[in-house]
């Protein structure tokens, strides 16, 4: 069967609180940690609210692609349990294929837990479980037919994962990459950017990114000012060899360089801040689908990534706003 677009990373079940007494802390002279989520240490929190979601970066793009039309299909990994047959009953809800799902014996199935702050935005504690079990071969990937293939965040045996996905790979690729292959720095980003066709990364994963490259950052007198120019990222990031660079910035909305033009989107004003969990997935998800529907055409796929990303903002959880055309 032919897809259009296959995903491959992490599913979950998000369990999301909304806590009293939760405070913002100002720490920007730390340009890696600028805001700080805190509670006093010791003390009994109330909790206003909570919801059960599903999530993980595989599945919120999988079920995004699938809203907007595209015929998608789901690689990840899950245990044998409970949580892990909700999980296969809502990508199969949303006309997902489950087919390269892997079910892994005596483990549980991943979840994360989140903790959301003023203003909606959300704290992350992460469990990915069966996640790290994954496992992708070469001949494994062979046997799928896709157009696109979009990698998000990877555990476990993921160097291992990322070799086989990128010898002689047939897809357009499009990359998330998680914290750990960002850790990882300019080795591993440059080692294999130049056969990605879509790099997706938010504004401080890029600042970490270039933070990194000595070759850039030992010439720079002032730090602070070159990093705080998305464009200096943007250029950046695209010399490692990537076609396309996607920075999404949250209220600054996102800013995407090709080589040729610089493009920008701003968010939507009119977009009820309820919940900012899979703000990201969701824009980015919909940024490369709208590449698959418009031809390539960079402006309508960031017009699209922001619709996409203030209706999901406006619902709870990463998946319940996407939508549909």
């Amino acid at each position: 069967m032919k897809y259009d677009l296959v995903t491959i990373g992490g599913v979950v079940e998000d369990i999301t609180f909304y806590p009293e007494d939760a405070l913002v802390i100002d720490n920007k002279q730390d340009i890696l940690r600028q805001r700080l989520l805190a509670f006093e240490y010791g003390a009994k929190i109330k909790v206003k609210d909570a919801h059960y979601t599903f999530g993980g970066g595989a599945a919120n793009v999988a079920v995004s692609a699938s809203r907007l039309g595209l015929n998608s299909a789901c690689i990840c990994a899950i245990g044998d349990d409970y949580r892990g047959k909700q999980i296969i009953q809502n990508l199969k809800k949303q006309a997902v294929a489950v087919k390269y799902i892997q079910k892994i014996k005596k483990e549980m199935s991943g979840f994360s837990f989140l903790l959301v702050g003023p203003g909606n935005e959300h704290v992350i504690f992460s469990h990915r479980a069966a996640n790290t079990k994954l496992e992708i071969t070469s001949d494994y990937l062979k046997k799928i037919n896709s157009e696109w293939l979009y990698i998000t965040s990877l555990n476990g045996n993921w160097q291992k994962v990322l070799k086989n996905i990128f010898d002689k790979s047939k897809f357009k690729i499009a990359w998330n990459p998680g914290n750990v292959q960002l850790s990882e720095g300019q080795s591993l980003i440059k080692r294999y950017l130049k056969n990605v066709e879509v790099i997706l990364i938010n504004e401080d994963e890029a600042t970490e990114l270039v933070v990194a490259d000595k070759r850039i950052m030992d010439n720079k007198k002032s730090s602070n000012k070159f990093l705080s120019n998305v464009r200096n990222l943007l250029t950046t990031i695209k010399s490692y060899g990537v076609n396309i660079v996607v920075i999404t910035r949250g209220r600054k909305g996102a800013d995407v360089y090709d080589g040729k033009k610089f493009y920008h989107v701003d968010i939507r004003k009119e977009a009820k801040r309820v919940d900012t969990t899979g703000v990201g997935d969701a824009f980015n998800s919909a940024f490369v689908s709208g590449l698959h529907l418009y031809d390539n055409d960079i402006k309508k796929s960031m017009e699209l990534g922001i619709k996409n990303a203030a209706s999901v903002i406006e619902q709870e959880g990463a998946q319940n706003g996407l939508i549909k055309i």
